[in-house]
């Protein structure tokens, strides 16, 4: 589905247009252009000629996971996975780049190298894809997290974008606060979501408590290290007096001791913040840690007043879980 195109054309028709397509595509989530009954019968005949509502895609599901592959016009493609938890809370992770420039040792789409970064529209027919797929149940998308292919903060304005979009009444009508962007330690993104006048939830992939530890799993740590990247975080709290997301991947032999936690205690106490922890989803290089070790660490942080949460690993079975996704050079 090509929504820059339908963009484009809308920009021809009267200002009111466009709030009426955009409530029968992402609203009404029709599947023909017939469906749009108040559109002029010359304009839906232009859109079924020159916008398909079709989207290129491929899907995988695993009881509260679904993976798709979509693909896009130039025959690339991005993973993207719904998460259904209880008390009908849909999570959307989207990708906002195919594959990634950061090489994080740990993760699936680093070792994929980047292609291209995502356009907004290519962002938003992620969320389109599963709000088609939810309203076949009766449902919707409540929340959409930016943690998927990609980092986020190398490709703002789309990622900006896509959110003020999805945000709009006309649309997905989602609070700002649904939203949640997440970054590898990107500085600079970091200081610009800090001014937008939006209250976005914000992540931040530490995963180690020394500069030498975190720069041997993540390359980024050599242009912004842990000091950096910690006065960037106390910045955004300061402005928005909102709670961060630090996320913490454990890995077996690497960043799982007692020492570690001790070390990310004192390194974000006092700080309003929370730790998610991941276990590491196997793919090559490591482990994740035993659960007696997890729980060590888990102690730790709990002895030091340090608010802990672990992430349910959604999505292991078909590769879709924190780290995994990643595709080859054909979209497979």
């Amino acid at each position: 589905m090509n929504l820059k195109k339908l963009d484009e054309i809308l920009d021809a028709e009267p200002g009111y247009r466009k709030k009426q397509v955009w409530h029968f595509v992402f609203q009404k989530l029709i599947n023909d252009w017939d469906e749009a009954t108040s559109l002029p019968s010359g304009l839906r005949d232009k859109l079924k000629e020159e916008v398909s509502l079709e989207i290129s895609s491929e899907i995988l599901g695993e009881g509260g996971a679904r993976k798709a592959l979509i693909k896009f016009e130039d025959s690339l493609a991005i993973e993207t996975v719904l998460m259904q938890h209880k008390e009908d809370r849909n999570t959307v992770c989207v990708s906002s780049q195919v594959g990634c420039s950061l090489g994080c040792t740990f993760c699936a789409t680093g070792k994929m190298g980047l292609t291209r970064s995502l356009t907004s529209w290519e962002i938003i027919e992620q969320v389109l894809f599963f709000s088609k797929l939810l309203k076949e149940k009766g449902q919707k998308v409540t929340n959409i997290v930016y943690m998927g292919m990609g980092e986020p903060m190398l490709n703002y304005e789309a990622v900006i974008e896509s959110i003020k979009f999805l945000n709009k009444k006309e649309t997905l009508n989602l609070g700002a606060r649904r939203f949640s962007v997440s970054t590898v330690g990107v500085v600079d993104g970091i200081n610009r979501l800090a001014e937008e006048d939006l209250d976005i939830n914000l992540a931040i992939s530490l995963h180690a408590t020394t500069d030498q530890q975190r720069g041997k799993m993540m390359p980024i740590n050599e242009q912004w290290n842990i000091k950096k990247l910690l006065t960037s975080i106390d910045r955004y709290i300061e402005k928005k007096n909102r709670r961060v997301m630090i996320e913490y991947v454990l890995i077996k032999g690497e960043n799982d001791t007692e020492a570690d936690a001790g070390r990310l205690v004192k390194l974000l106490k006092g700080k309003l913040c929370f730790v998610n922890l991941i276990i590491y989803n196997k793919t090559q290089d490591y482990d994740p840690p035993e659960q007696f070790q997890i729980d060590k660490f888990r102690k730790v942080l709990d002895d030091g007043g340090l608010s802990a949460t672990q992430r349910y690993g959604f999505g292991n079975k078909i590769e879709a879980a924190c780290g995994q996704l990643a595709i080859n050079k054909n979209g497979a």
